[in-house]
């Protein structure tokens, strides 16, 4: 009997990670692996022993992205992030993208070592590490590192992969270098390279860099095939350069090519987005003699062109040439040009359309008779409207709300007013559920007219209806007011009140509409009844009383309003704060306006620039040099903002702060002389601005004295002039 044989002591060593290359055979029991997997996938761990690193000579065989040491983490990358950052990538391109990574993505010496571990990068190596780069410097560093090899020269693919790269970290420009880089190099581009390029700047919109490649390409004497010229001609076409689109034609009837389909569609698509008709059916005539006629989608397209850029003449001339063409318009192009026809008035020449389909035995769209409809209704023919109705609903359709509520706008206008109620109480029968502009023609003709019982039957409807009856009359008085003024609106507002239907949002839409008219004390006066009232002002009711009090020339309640508003924890409105600036300058208090211009742009995400302007000033009048206060001044002026009260009140106080007397009063004689400043307006500022230094100078004095302690001896003698 043979001894047994001895078996070989466990190895202590970490098993070996081997790669799969290429694909494997699949079986039952193993499925298709494809090249860049890992197997054996363990996480080494000795926390007992320091690891001592060996310079050993490097083995891409044993290289492994998941156990590379990382420098700011000492646990290693989770497999599932490597994976999936370059999961299609070859080792030994996941190699050099972890070279990158290792090194924070910056070129330098740790990198170029690494990369000297590899006996020599390939062409299509170096493409492929270019195509998952983000990095456009480190990109560029490699390809250069690269080209440096001995015995290399870059491919086109390597060239394509760069340029790929470049213009995905938005480096279009450096892109468009490349052709001449090959060209140095010794490697002429070719056509594909441009076409790389163009349409780079074709896809980004990009239509004057697409030119500027054409250019280059013809420099390079590369001619273009048809397609690329018609890729150029659509690129300036879609980015509003016409004439550069046409000028690219000269040169493609130039190279003696054929046109294409396409070619003469990019071209009368540019021409009839532009509106020049005439030279856009001279196209469609070379179409047609030299190609074929254009069919019906390409017309189609033509007048959904035509039609929202409002060139409805230009549009009924392409109808008439695809009549001529013997092309049968299909259902789209009539509901374009019958819509287009109706919302600009002329309904005479869409219903007629309308009725060539109808004798066609076409399809009717829906959208074709809601804007016949409303295009009747607005011409105040209620017969054709109704008459179209009839026809919609014996066509097979149901009108949907929009329709009915064209329709009871119509007929309140013409002070058919029971018949829009009773065309109410249909929709309400058929459960299209009515919304608030089915409402409003009714209530502004019970209000115009003083049918205050019918107006309060229907917003008892509306209640059992469910509408929210209290948004719905803030938008019913917004409409009243900007229809048919304030003082209606303010009657009607008067009998709901009794009735109980108030809100914050009427009385601010009445109390601002009141101010634009001038009626300050009828807006102040609904302020009073709020206060009396369980409805409580909000900031844009302050807001608006502010305006009213200084138009009233009542700063003293303005600057309470204000108070309450920031109480409130709100901001008060731009136009607040201006008009209550404007309003402390007017009295002299230079410092509150100050104040509030500080805090008007402390709040505000967009000042005004005269509040801007005047901190710019103050700054300015710390150098006590009135040149450069005048220079900050002109720059505003050329802004577009003429210098007013505050501006000059910034002037006073900048001065009485930092500069002088006299500095200021060149400033003011400055503005005078250039007719900017009345001559008895300068004579008030001159007052404003001794008054104010002399509160200054007090001000001073009064420091001085807390600062020795001779405040209380100087109150004890009987000086008046200090503050108790």
């Amino acid at each position: 009997m043979p001894p047994p044989t001895p078996q070989a002591p466990a190895s202590s060593k970490p098993n070996k990670f081997y790669f799969f290359y290429g694909h494997r055979n699949p079986s039952q029991n193993r499925p298709t692996v494809r090249g860049g997997l890992f197997s054996n996938r363990q996480t080494l761990k000795n926390p007992s022993k320091p690891r001592i690193t060996q310079s050993l000579p490097f083995d891409i065989h044993k290289w492994d992205p998941h156990f590379l040491p990382n420098n700011n983490n000492n646990s290693p990358p989770s497999p599932e992030t490597l994976f999936s950052a370059s999961r299609r990538l070859s080792p030994i391109a996941r190699f050099i993208v972890d070279a990158f990574r290792k090194n924070q993505d910056r070129w330098g010496p740790p990198v170029v070592a690494e990369l000297n571990k590899l006996r020599r990068v390939p062409q299509n190596l170096v493409a492929e590490v270019l195509k998952v780069q983000t990095n456009p410097t480190l990109a560029s560093q490699f390809f250069h590192w690269a080209g440096k090899q001995k015995g290399y020269k870059h491919n086109f693919a390597s060239y394509n992969a760069f340029a790929y790269c470049l213009n995905r970290n938005n480096q279009f420009r450096a892109a468009d270098q490349l052709p001449e880089l090959m060209d140095s190099q010794g490697k002429l581009p070719s056509e594909k390279q441009f076409e790389i390029l163009i349409r780079m700047h074709s896809d980004a919109n990009r239509g004057l860099r697409v030119y500027h490649v054409y250019e280059k390409m013809k420099k390079f004497g590369v001619k273009p095939r048809v397609f690329l010229y018609n890729r150029v001609m659509d690129a300036l076409v879609k980015t509003g350069h016409l004439d550069l689109a046409l000028s690219v034609y000269d040169d493609f009837r130039e190279d003696g090519l054929v046109e294409e389909t396409v070619t003469f569609m990019i071209l009368i698509k540019g021409l009839c987005k532009a509106g020049r008709v005439d030279e856009m059916l001279e196209t469609i005539g070379r179409m047609r003699t030299k190609l074929c006629k254009p069919d019906v989608f390409a017309y189609t397209a033509l007048v959904k062109m035509l039609v929202p850029e409002g060139n409805l003449d230009g549009c009924l001339r392409v109808w008439e040439e695809m009549k001529r063409d013997c092309v049968e318009p299909d259902v789209m192009a009539y509901a374009t040009i019958i819509t287009g026809l109706s919302k600009a008035g002329r309904f005479e020449e869409g219903y007629e359309l309308f009725k060539e389909m109808k004798d066609k035995g076409r399809l009717i769209d829906r959208a074709i008779y809601t804007s016949l409809i409303e295009s009747f209704v607005a011409a105040k023919k209620l017969g054709s409207a109704f008459d179209l109705l009839k026809d919609l609903v014996n066509s097979g359709y149901r009108a949907d709300i929009g329709i009915y509520n064209s329709l009871i706008e119509g007929l309140c206008n013409v002070n058919k007013v029971e018949k829009a109620y009773k065309l109410f109480q249909v929709t309400i029968c058929e459960g299209l559920e009515p919304d608030f502009l089915s409402l409003k023609p009714l209530l502004v003709f019970y209000a115009e007219e003083k049918q205050m019982e019918e107006f309060n039957k229907l917003l008892k409807e509306m209640q059992k209806l469910g509408f929210a009856v209290i948004d719905d009359l803030s938008k019913f008085f917004s409409h009243l007011v900007e229809k048919k003024g304030p003082i209606l609106a303010l009657e009607t507002f008067t009998h709901l009140k009794e009735k109980g239907y108030t809100s914050v949002e009427m009385y601010n839409i009445l109390m601002d509409s009141l101010h634009k008219i001038g009626k300050m004390k009828m807006a102040l006066l609904l302020l009073d009844e709020m206060n009396g009232s369980n409805v409580k002002p909000d900031s844009f009711t302050y807001s608006t009383a502010i305006l009213c009090l200084v138009d009233l020339g009542e700063i003293q309640e303005a600057c309470e309003c204000h108070n309450k508003i920031i109480e409130m924890s709100c901001v008060p409105s731009v136009a607040a704060y201006i008009s209550l600036a404007k309003g402390l300058c007017n009295i002299g208090e230079i410092d509150a306006a100050m104040m509030l211009v500080r805090d008007c742009l402390g709040n505000v995400t967009s000042g005004p620039m005269e509040f801007k302007y005047s901190l710019t000033v103050i700054h300015a009048c710390k150098s006590n040099d009135a040149e450069k206060v005048i220079d900050v001044l002109n720059e505003m002026m050329q802004q577009g903002c003429t210098p007013g009260n505050v501006i000059y009140s910034a002037v006073i106080s900048g001065m009485c702060q930092y500069g002088t007397i006299e500095e200021a009063r060149k400033v003011f004689s400055n503005m005078r002389e250039r007719k900017l400043l009345t001559e008895a307006n300068t004579i008030v500022y001159d007052e404003f601005l001794i008054d104010h230094m002399k509160k200054k100078t007090a001000d001073l004095v009064l420091a001085g004295l807390k600062f020795f302690g001779l405040e209380s001896k100087l109150k004890s003698k009987g000086c008046k002039w200090l503050p108790s």
